[in-house]
């Protein structure tokens, strides 16, 4: 039996701590400030909405489609100004948060390719 991403990444537990490194280092990191100023000012209500699709979308519990429905993360980040620059951004902050974990390098890398390709088709402005 294959074990799910999720469950590599530790599970909930897991999950919830990646997802709280990515937004402190959104919140920290200098080159993260444009990103930052997408987002509210609290960031409970983004933090809980990307751990539920997280999990989902890394084989575990669909959290984000039982609450919401199908993603549609396109649209839902169409009212953003997302280039080049913001997509950076949001990889340098998933990125080092997703180092720290101490996961796997293949899993790591992995990963890495895959929320670069999804963080890619959000965005919107033409470089």
């Amino acid at each position: 039996m294959q074990i799910s991403h999720y469950e590599r990444l530790g599970g909930e537990q897991g999950v919830r701590r990646l997802v709280d490194r990515f937004y402190e280092l959104m919140d920290t990191l200098p080159e993260a400030r444009g990103i930052r100023e997408m987002h509210a000012a609290n960031l409970d209500g983004s933090r809980e909405k990307l751990f539920m699709f997280l999990s989902g979308w890394l084989g575990g519990p669909a959290l984000y489609i039982e609450k919401y429905g199908h993603p549609r993360l396109r649209a839902r980040h169409l009212p953003f100004a997302i280039g080049e620059a913001e997509r950076d951004a949001w990889m340098r902050c998933m990125s080092q948060a997703l180092d720290e974990m101490g996961l796997d390098a293949m899993l790591c890398d992995h990963l890495k390719r895959s929320l670069w390709n999804t963080a890619d088709h959000m965005r919107n402005l033409q470089p």
